[in-house]
């Protein structure tokens, strides 16, 4: 049987610190920790070896037993707390909630660290995205295409923001992500032979007569600046996708989707 602790103040010293983790990016660094709401995001973390440390859980909410039924498959054996419904309220982020949160320790993202087992990648990069929605959907469609790897290239925010974690519905953890400066990424993918395809308005090629077979990297810029001059520098080739309405771009998430699938159609789905 687990011991369970019980917290009933939002005074308390563990309640401050899950705030602080919750609400500050330099915390989440500081201490390498950070917050995990809901049962399906907890899973995927598991799903992708993410080490949790603490279980808070609201009663009312949750059963006890559908707690340890998440951690059945794992060896980890987490802290269990039970708060009251104002502590976790307090806590909790969504408004439509599971009456569970965690405490887990996150992973490095360093760019040297990223290891592509696939010979023949098909990655994704983003420069500089500064929404976490669009982050987090970012994340959905490299999950859902099974990509090699996401990359953000001079991040905006830390990939633990509880923004990216909620809109990328736990696929921030099933996802192999790395972090680094423009120069460091493409200094990356060039040691990696990686050809580097960039969605761009100038001199570019209609997506679909790209071949994506080779080792590909799809390179993605924010909607109100596009990508740095860099990137433009360093391309094999700048993709667009051709607009028929009055607009000339669309949602990142929604152009990189595009391209993405099309790489994998021509792989054949691999």
């Amino acid at each position: 049987m687990h011991e369970i602790k019980q917290i009933s103040s939002v005074q308390n010293a563990l309640v401050k610190k899950i705030l602080l983790l919750k609400e500050k990016s330099r915390e989440r660094k500081k201490t390498g920790l950070f917050i995990i709401e809901g049962q399906r995001e907890i899973e995927l973390a598991l799903k992708g070896g993410y080490e949790i440390e603490t279980v808070l859980f609201q009663k009312d909410l949750i059963d006890l037993n559908a707690t340890y039924t998440l951690f059945e498959n794992s060896k980890l054996t987490p802290d269990y707390i039970e708060v009251t419904k104002d502590v976790y309220q307090k806590l909790a982020y969504r408004q439509t909630t599971e009456g569970v949160l965690a405490i887990a320790k996150s992973k490095p993202t360093l760019l040297e660290e990223l290891e592509l087992k696939n010979k023949n990648p098909l990655i994704l990069i983003a420069e500089a995205p500064e929404k976490p929605g669009n982050i987090g959907a970012l994340l959905r469609t490299a999950d859902a295409a099974n990509l090699d790897a996401v990359i953000i290239a001079n991040p905006k925010t830390d990939l633990y923001n509880p923004n990216i974690i909620r809109s990328s519905v736990g696929c921030v953890f099933t996802n192999k992500v790395a972090m680094g400066s423009t120069s460091e990424v493409i200094a990356f993918l060039k040691a990696q032979n990686i050809n580097i395809y960039c969605a761009a308005l100038s001199a570019s090629e209609n997506y679909i007569k790209t071949d994506f077979n080779p080792a590909s990297a799809i390179v993605v810029g924010t909607e109100a600046d596009g990508l740095s001059q860099e990137w433009l520098e360093n391309s094999t080739q700048n993709i667009i996708i051709p607009m028929q309405g009055e607009i000339d771009s669309m949602n990142v998430s929604v152009s990189a989707a595009i391209v993405i699938f099309e790489a994998k159609r021509q792989r054949n789905f691999e």
